[in-house]
């Protein structure tokens, strides 16, 4: 299967509720590279690329989030992948 790279913005409330935690663990448990940060505005940022399989996986996971999270929208686009991705990290 193809190697892609998704960008997306997870809006709701996802700070302070181990979003970037619980997303690396996602990540990393789906074989992905990429990052995940929290915004000023209050939205987290992630990056996923590996198998496309494996990121359509871990994007859909991202509509549900960790326990504690509440998500009202996730926007994602794909985007060229990304050379200097080499694992997953919290940034």
């Amino acid at each position: 299967m193809a190697t892609i790279c998704v960008h997306a913005l997870v809006t709701g409330r996802v700070q302070g509720v181990w979003f970037r935690q619980s997303t690396l663990e996602e990540a990393e448990r789906a074989g992905l590279v990429g990052w995940v940060r929290n915004l000023p505005d209050g939205s987290v940022e992630v990056m996923l690329q590996g198998e496309e399989k494996a990121v359509h996986h871990v994007e859909a996971w991202l509509g549900q989030g960790p326990e504690l999270a509440t998500v009202a929208d996730v926007q994602s686009e794909t985007v060229d992948l990304s050379e200097d991705l080499a694992a997953f990290s919290i940034i």
